[in-house]
C-alpha cells in the first residue's frame, strides 16, 4: 500500500494525494497531520470513505468514537461512505470472525443497528443502510451477469472464479452493509 501511495504522490496539484502511515485509531495524529491540511481544503465539502475497515476495530477501541472524531473535522456538505461485514444474514460468518480472532487479528462483525450507529448525526442518503448489492438494485436489473473475477496475475481458467449475476446474489452471500451519509 505504501509503495502504491508513493507512486500517487507524484501527481499534479489537481490530483494531489497524501498518505499517512498511521493507525486509524490514532485520530489525534491523523487530525493534526500537516499532510491532511496541506492536501484537503477543509473549507469545502470532502468525502471520507471507510470501506471494510471498522469490522477490524473491536468495541474496546471505541470505533464509533473514532468515526465521530473524523467526521467532526469535515465541513458541512461532506459525505461519508461506509461498509461493514455482518453475520445478520449468514451465521457462518461467525466462523470467519473466529478464524481471525484465533490468529490474533481483530475482527468484530456487527448487527445492522450497530453499523447504523456509525452514522448517528448524519443524513443517510437513500436508499439508506443496505446490504451492498441492494444499495442500488436498479443497477442489478440492468446487468445480466457480473464480470468474471480473476486471481491477481493469473490468466488461466483454473484461476478464474465463476461470477454470480448481481440479481441472483443473496444477502447471505454478500453479508456486507453499506451506506452513504451527508454531514449537515
Amino acid at each position: 500500500m505504501l509503495t502504491h501511495a508513493r507512486a500517487l504522490l507524484t501527481g499534479t496539484r489537481q490530483g494531489r494525494t497524501a498518505y499517512l502511515d498511521v493507525d486509524l485509531r490514532d485520530t489525534d495524529r491523523i487530525l493534526a497531520a500537516p499532510e491532511l491540511h496541506e492536501t484537503l481544503d477543509l473549507s469545502r465539502p470532502v468525502a471520507l470513505s471507510v470501506i471494510a475497515i471498522f469490522h477490524f476495530i473491536p468495541d474496546s477501541d471505541r470505533p464509533h468514537d473514532i468515526l465521530a472524531q473524523l467526521v467532526d473535522l469535515l465541513p458541512s456538505g461532506s459525505y461519508v461512505s461506509l461498509t461493514h461485514l455482518t453475520a445478520d444474514f449468514d451465521p457462518d460468518m461467525r466462523h470467519v470472525e473466529s478464524t481471525y480472532l484465533s490468529r490474533g487479528m481483530p475482527m468484530h462483525l456487527r448487527t445492522r443497528a450497530e453499523v447504523e450507529r456509525f452514522l448517528d448525526g448524519l443524513e443517510i442518503v437513500e436508499p439508506g443502510l443496505q446490504v451492498v448489492h441492494r444499495w442500488r438494485p436498479d443497477l442489478a436489473e440492468q446487468s445480466t451477469s457480473a464480470p468474471s473475477a480473476v486471481t491477481f496475475g493469473e490468466e488461466n481458467s483454473a484461476a478464474r472464479t465463476s461470477a454470480i449475476p448481481l440479481a441472483e446474489l443473496t444477502d447471505a452471500q454478500v453479508s456486507i452493509y453499506g451506506a452513504v451519509a451527508r454531514k449537515r
